[in-house]
């Protein structure tokens, strides 16, 4: 077939088609346009889920009447005035945007310019422009997208329902406002104002916009960073790993102010709370990157989603060592959602329990369910094993961040008061963290402490488990634990790391010896070292139903105060909750 150039309407269709895939791409290029024209005040008003209608209106320069046709030509744009495509300081630049709009709406432009007396008014239908008109419109622009994708109807069946499609609106407005603090944004839905935040121009992305538009409970569980290597910069916040969500949505990634789904930046801050959440589970973030234009290629995606970098392994370095400065120097801070988790498990229900009588069944009434079974639990060990109780700690001690030790729960749970509150601690989960960060800690000196063991274990793993265990006798040597074999199928434990203390050493040779099977020959154990360490922490680690006595209890807390990261053990779960008194006086009703 002979070659052709295609007609601009359907050119601009088959644009449309990369860059206008659903209403919030056509927020988000228009809303763009308005911060490129030095806007201070966008207001964002959709109706029918941005299919209705989408209009952005802005306070920036504006254009005049011989402007206007050329904003809605195909490859025009005021953005590039060196046609230098390797320093881009913009956020459009393609000249692509408003033309792929027109081509598949009904849109009208009208315009401004800053300091002109006259406003101009050009409408669009599936492509097709009118002349300028006269309009009466105050300094800036506004765009008006009604019927979107009319003139592509195919293009309707791969859309969301309309409420989708408004958060995914709100999504793509809130990161806009994260990323440009200096602008004032609001967002108007089917007439009703969803998002109004003023601006802030010394905010540069701060405390007070992180609560106006992602709530109160988010800006209170986020740690402020600020990173530098190599000329790249990284500020911003990052989440408690205690304050973890089921999806990435609470991830805001930014790039020289640019809103970006890149897998590199994922892919590190994935890397940087590895050891701090559960599986499945995701980190909270708002990070902005400031690099220079050209050592970044923004011109790599269609909608430029993404990016790439001139230097990939150093600003992966520079996230991941950023936000586990930003994590270890939190020192002892939880999440409140725990709190609040904790909370919700024992709030007592608005009916009476149905409990025996005498004093007994009088104070616990009110309590139901869960509620009465957590009060009885928390009773019945304290009384009945006075052996596991605490004697009266020193006062002093209760100012601590984890306070005072005044008991043990079922052989597992420290109960330790604090100077406004009690906190319970996991006792194995907390000590697993400190054995784990020892260990990391050890291995990155002078080495791995180790004591010999006055009777050497011995431990039948098996013909192939005992092969590969010899087999990694020097690099196991190194981590702190010496092995020998010893017949057929079996090893000798002869020394462990120091601090394992009375670790069980069976299951961990077990464990490692399953482990060196997956990993086969060619990896290094070095190479990873945080899964050997975990397996050692949690088998070094004081174990879940052993009494401890008050000594014991306060030297944990003040071991975890001292540990970095103690706040949750190495599988990201919490090692301690903490329950505020005023909390407390609201469960019984006294408050």
């Amino acid at each position: 077939m002979p070659i052709r150039v295609l007609p601009p309407d359907l050119a601009n269709r088959i644009a449309a088609g990369e860059v206008v895939e659903r209403p919030a791409a056509v927020v988000k290029e228009l809303v763009e346009n308005a911060i490129d024209a030095g806007a201070t005040r966008i207001d964002v008003a959709i109706a029918g889920g941005g299919l209705g209608t989408i209009a952005v209106e802005d306070d920036g320069g504006g254009m005049g009447r011989d402007q206007l046709p050329l904003a809605l030509l195909r490859h025009a744009t005021s953005k590039l005035p060196d046609d230098d495509l390797v320093r881009i300081t913009q956020l459009g630049f393609r000249g692509e945007a408003l033309p792929a709009i027109a081509a598949v709406s009904r849109l009208t432009l009208a315009s401004r310019a800053r300091g002109a007396e006259d406003a101009w008014r050009v409408a669009v239908e599936a492509g097709a422009s009118a002349p300028p008109v006269p309009d009466r419109q105050p300094a800036g622009t506004r765009v008006e997208v009604r019927d979107l994708f009319f003139a592509t109807p195919a293009r309707l069946k791969f859309l969301k329902s309309e409420r989708t499609e408004t958060q995914a609106v709100q999504d793509i407005l809130v990161r806009l406002a994260l990323a440009h603090p200096k602008v004032a944004f609001r967002l108007t839905v089917d007439g009703r104002e969803t998002v109004a935040v003023p601006a802030h121009p010394a905010a540069a992305g701060g405390g007070t916009r992180l609560a106006a538009l992602l709530g109160r409970s988010f800006a209170d569980n986020m740690l402020p960073l600020a990173a530098e290597r190599d000329g790249v910069s990284l500020t911003g916040h990052t989440g408690l790993p205690t304050f973890n969500k089921a999806t990435t949505s609470a991830q805001y990634l930014f790039v020289n102010r640019r809103t970006v789904r890149d897998k590199l930046l994922a892919g590190a801050l994935r890397g940087a709370y590895q050891d701090l959440v559960p599986g499945g589970r995701h980190a909270a973030a708002v990070l902005f990157l400031a690099v220079a234009p050209e050592a970044v290629d923004v011109n790599v995606h269609p909608a430029k989603a993404e990016v790439r970098f001139r230097d990939p392994a150093g600003v992966r370095a520079l996230l991941v060592s950023g936000i586990r400065q930003a994590v270890a120097g939190a020192g002892v801070q939880g999440a409140t959602t725990v709190a609040a988790a904790t909370l919700a498990a024992v709030t007592p229900a608005p009916r009476t329990w149905a409990g025996g009588g005498g004093a007994q069944g009088r104070g616990l009434a009110g309590f139901q369910g869960r509620a009465a079974a957590a009060y009885q639990a928390a009773l019945a060990p304290t009384f009945a094993q006075p052996s596991a109780r605490a004697e009266a700690a020193p006062e002093a001690a209760v100012a601590h961040p984890l306070g005072a030790a005044r008991g043990q729960l079922h052989g597992t749970y420290i109960v330790s008061q604090t100077a406004d509150g009690l906190i319970l601690v996991d006792q194995h989960a907390a000590h697993e963290r400190l054995v784990y960060e020892g260990l990391k800690a050890a291995l990155a000196g002078r080495g791995v402490a180790r004591q010999a063991l006055l009777l050497p274990e011995v431990v039948e793993v098996g013909a192939a488990a005992a092969a590969a265990l010899l087999a990694r006798a020097g690099e196991l040597a190194e981590l702190g634990l010496v092995v020998e074999g010893f017949g057929a199928g079996a090893v000798v434990v002869r020394e462990v790391p120091a601090l394992l203390g009375q670790g069980d050493v069976k299951a961990l040779v077990a464990d490692l010896a399953e482990e060196l099977a997956e990993l086969g020959h060619s990896t290094r154990l070095r190479d990873r070292l945080a899964e050997v360490a975990e397996r050692m922490a949690c088998h070094g680690s004081v174990r879940a139903g052993r009494t401890l006595n008050v000594a014991e209890m306060n030297a944990l807390l003040r071991q975890m105060e001292a540990t970095p990261l103690s706040g949750q053990c190495i599988h990201g779960r919490p090692t301690w909750v903490t329950l505020k008194l005023a909390d407390i006086e609201r469960l019984f009703g006294r408050t």
